[in-house]
């Protein structure tokens, strides 16, 4: 992560998701030493975020919840809880403990949900999904839980770089649209070699 030691160590969220097992393995073939969320880490549970980064010089905070089925019994709960009270917990673990950059994976969601966006519209670092909008959408009614996942996204986010700026975290986030590829199911035995 820069120009510091390459056998740093680096903490990783949902270690044994898709895009995480991917980061994970990258990592490992840099030389990084790797902490993931393996550890029974539990993004709700602050001091299991703590355990989990004791010693870690950077953090790629990528666990999300995103729901698979379209039925939610409580959408503060499933989604909301856990991406943004997460995500507060992950920034102030992170500040505890020195780490001196954080990634986070975002989605394209916290940027483009919103009324009258046009399909040339140039999407930046000042562009915010509205979230009473994203609540009120109904427009993929196939996905009733899209609308509380882009709220989701773009509270965590938002609150995110206000708390960074706020305590010098230095938070560099990545919005994603659709992450494809192979399935790569050896982070969890690479992580305990």
């Amino acid at each position: 992560m820069g120009d510091h030691d390459e056998k740093e160590a680096v903490c990783v969220t949902g270690g044994g998701g898709y895009l995480a097992s991917w980061l994970v393995k990258l990592l490992l073939l840099c030389g990084y030493k790797v902490h993931g969320t393996l550890f029974k880490a539990d993004l709700l549970d602050f001091e299991s975020i703590c355990k989990a980064i004791d010693g870690c010089a950077g953090f790629f905070h990528v666990a999300c919840p995103v729901p698979y089925s379209s039925a939610l019994q409580d959408p503060e709960l499933e989604i909301i809880g856990p991406a943004v009270d997460g995500t507060y917990n992950v920034l102030q673990a992170c500040s505890k403990a020195k780490v001196w950059r954080v990634v986070m994976v975002s989605s394209v969601v916290a940027v483009f949900v919103k009324p009258n966006v046009t399909k040339d519209q140039i999407m930046d670092e000042t562009c915010w999904s509205d979230k009473e909008y994203c609540i009120a959408n109904d427009e993929l009614k196939e996905f009733p839980w899209f609308k509380w996942y882009s709220y989701a996204k773009t509270e965590a986010e938002t609150r995110a770089f206000e708390y960074a700026k706020e305590n010098g975290v230095d938070l560099v986030t990545v919005c994603p649209s659709i992450i494809t590829g192979p399935i790569y199911v050896g982070a969890y035995n690479e992580l305990h070699q």
